[in-house]
């Protein structure tokens, strides 16, 4: 998904010191059914429940969050929207008259203050979450952190940390959304045995566009506001943990195609992320996993799955319909997904109720976090270094 943000003005180097002191984009959640195993310790058990109604604050209010979380925020009764802050006063001021929250806040230092609040949504990019989590945390609030969780596996692990001190308050991450159409179809296949002994993935995640010399510069391009989150590569991976587990060894190389982009000042800026990378990583049982992520592909057959297995194969294709083939076929045949068995969106849900102390969390636990943070960094150190890079992350 695609947030935006007001900008104050048309530097990126001013937006990030405006958002060192004040603020500034929020997703969905997958159905409890279709959660990954592997939680941490402390998010197994419900905490104990809170006062029925949860009073909320907004840290970052971009497009994103404002048409998905605040309006599914507002269908749970047990929630109250109290107050934002968003990139200044007046841009607080715009959500609040939109939404009927009745406190806007210049900056998310005043709105951490105020003792009125249970819990915050954070929906800043990446190089926010971090200081956030850690400020929310202190501060006694339950916290809803966007994706991606941090810039590096060390600012995850010290969120982690820092939750653990805290365990009468709830911590979650927005998961991705990218794969919920068809991720219980292919647990469900995985678990069946659809395919015998997994043996091979093949996952392409590729624009269809060619490169975009002279393009614009998003945030998603510099290192300084994503951290070393790339395209969707931790997204993809954490679809891919809740199929089919966890990765063990990683290889990447990676390239920046186009190396300067325009700039929001209409300055040509310097890119400090890849647009095209290739992985490579096996998975625990010794499977073998190849991605591929590029902005460069110009006419490519967009985004695929493949899953090769010892008696049979499964593909997603672009648009998410399911084929799978078994020993003895000749062809794939398309596999029924009825709307009623894919996931669903309820992260919103989850996080209230697990304020309330009626449910756990369970996507995505910060444990989940840590690991696709540490997957998503042994994919840079192994681009830089030409070496393979094994899991769980050595710290350096």
């Amino acid at each position: 998904m695609v947030d935006s943000h007001d900008h104050p003005d048309g530097t990126v180097v001013a937006r990030r010191e405006f958002l060192q002191l004040g603020v500034l984009p929020v997703a969905a959640t997958i159905g409890a059914a279709s959660a990954h195993a592997a939680q941490s310790t402390r998010a197994t058990a419900a905490p104990k429940a809170a006062p029925g109604v949860v009073r909320i604050g907004i840290i970052g209010a971009g497009e994103n969050v404002r048409d998905v979380m605040i309006p599914a925020f507002r269908r749970i009764p047990e929630c109250q929207l109290v107050a934002v802050a968003n990139t200044s006063l007046a841009s607080s001021q715009r959500v609040a008259t939109q939404f009927d929250i009745p406190k806007p806040y210049p900056h998310w230092k005043a709105l951490l203050d105020d003792q009125e609040i249970d819990a915050v949504c954070i929906g800043t990019w990446p190089y926010m979450h971090h200081p956030l989590t850690l400020a929310s945390l202190d501060k006694g609030k339950h916290v809803l952190c966007q994706a991606r969780m941090a810039n590096n596996a060390r600012e995850a692990r010290e969120m982690l940390a820092a939750s653990l001190r805290h365990p009468d308050l709830v911590c979650q991450l927005v998961p991705t959304s990218g794969s919920y159409r068809v991720d219980n179809l292919l647990r469900k296949l995985l678990a069946e045995g659809f395919v015998g002994q997994v043996l091979s993935v093949d996952i392409q995640r590729v624009g269809r566009g060619f490169a975009a010399v002279g393009g614009e510069l998003d945030w998603r391009h510099s290192q300084e506001f994503s951290g070393l989150n790339v395209m969707t590569l931790g997204a993809t991976y954490e679809s891919m943990m809740r199929w089919l587990g966890r990765g063990t060894r990683v290889m990447a190389m990676a390239k920046v195609q186009v190396p300067y982009r325009r700039a929001a000042n209409g300055q040509p800026a310097s890119v400090t992320l890849p647009d095209h990378v290739d992985v490579l990583y096996e998975l625990a049982s010794g499977a073998q996993v190849h991605m591929r992520f590029s902005e460069t592909t110009g006419l490519s057959a967009g985004n695929q799955t493949w899953i090769h297995g010892s008696d049979g194969t499964i593909h997603v294709d672009d648009r998410q319909n399911v084929h799978g083939g078994k020993r003895g076929d000749t062809q794939l045949r398309e596999i029924p997904n009825p709307p009623d068995g894919q996931a669903i969106s309820r992260v919103e849900a989850e996080f209230v109720r697990a304020i309330r102390g009626l449910e756990p969390v369970t996507m995505n636990t910060f444990d989940i976090g840590v690991h696709y943070m540490e997957w998503t960094e042994a994919v840079h150190r192994s681009a830089a270094s030409g070496r393979a890079v094994h899991l769980p992350l050595q710290t350096v």
